[in-house]
C-alpha cells in the first residue's frame, strides 16, 4: 500500500469553451454556486491530510498567487509554455514533484472527498465503470491492471477522470518519459496522460481506483456550467448570440 504525500493541480489552461467568462477569470477560479472550482479540490486534499500542494499556473497566472496566502503549504509553479504547448508542459514544469503524488485538474468540482484518499495500491486513475458507453477515454482492465485505453471511448470499461496517483517508482519513470517526450522528441502538443497511456505503456502497470460518477463533476464548457449553476445563463446566451 502506497500513500500520497503531495499534490499537483493543473491550472494553466485558457478554458476557451468557457469564454467569455474566462476572459477575465481563469477557469479554475470560476465560482460554481459561490465556491471556486479549485477550492473544492484543495479542501478535499486537506481533508485527506495532503497539504504539500503545487498549483501549475499559466493563463492569468497572477490571480493564483493569492492561494499561497490562503492555503498553508501551497506553492504556485508558473508554466511559461502554456500558450504554445498542450498540458504536457504543465506536468513537465512540475516533474520534480511527481513521486507519491496525486495529480488533479483545478477545473473540476469534488463532491465526495473520499475519492482523494491518500492510500492506494497501484498507480493509476480514479475511474467509473461504464456499461452502456461513453465517448471519453476508456480503459480496459484485466486482473486489476489496465491493458489498453481508447481515446474515443466505447462500452463496458473504466472511464478515467482527471485524478491520478503515482507511487515513487512510477513517478520517477513518468518524469523520465516526460523529459524524453518534451525535450528530445519535442512532442509538446499532447496531453500529459498520453505519456504513460499511449507513448510508453510498457513502462507501467496501472490500475484503477473505482468511484461513482456523482463523486466529481468535470465542467468543460459554459453549457455544462449552466446545468450546475443556472446563474451563468446570461453568459451562455451571449455566446450563443455571438455564434449566430
Amino acid at each position: 500500500m502506497y500513500k500520497v504525500e503531495r499534490a499537483i493541480i493543473m491550472a494553466a489552461g485558457f478554458g476557451s469553451r468557457m469564454s467569455p467568462l474566462t476572459l477575465e477569470t481563469p477557469k479554475p477560479l470560476v465560482k460554481v454556486n459561490g465556491v471556486r472550482m479549485i477550492d473544492t479540490v484543495i479542501r478535499g486534499l486537506h481533508e485527506n491530510g495532503i497539504y504539500e500542494i503545487y498549483v501549475v499556473a499559466g493563463y492569468l497566472k497572477e490571480q493564483f498567487y493569492s492561494l499561497e496566502k490562503e492555503y498553508e503549504g501551497l506553492k504556485v509553479i508558473e508554466n511559461p509554455y502554456f500558450d504554445t504547448c498542450n498540458n504536457i508542459s504543465s506536468l513537465y514544469v512540475a516533474r520534480d514533484h511527481i513521486c507519491n503524488t496525486i495529480i488533479l485538474d483545478g477545473d473540476q468540482m469534488i463532491y465526495n472527498t473520499h475519492i482523494l484518499r491518500p492510500e492506494f495500491e497501484r498507480s493509476g486513475y480514479n475511474s467509473v465503470y461504464v456499461e452502456n458507453g461513453t465517448d471519453e477515454w476508456l480503459q480496459q482492465v484485466e486482473d486489476g491492471i489496465v491493458t489498453s485505453c481508447s481515446r474515443t471511448g466505447g462500452q463496458k470499461g473504466w472511464q478515467l477522470y482527471s485524478v491520478s496517483r503515482w507511487n515513487e517508482e512510477d513517478g520517477k519513470q513518468l518524469k523520465k518519459d516526460l523529459e524524453y517526450e518534451f525535450d528530445q522528441k519535442q512532442n509538446r502538443q499532447i496531453y500529459w496522460d498520453d505519456v504513460a497511456l499511449f507513448c510508453h505503456p510498457e513502462h507501467y502497470k496501472l490500475g484503477v481506483m473505482p468511484m461513482q460518477a456523482s463523486d466529481i463533476i468535470e465542467i468543460d464548457g459554459l453549457d455544462e456550467l449552466v446545468k450546475v449553476d443556472p446563474s451563468y445563463t446570461t453568459y451562455l446566451e451571449v455566446k450563443e448570440n455571438e455564434q449566430k
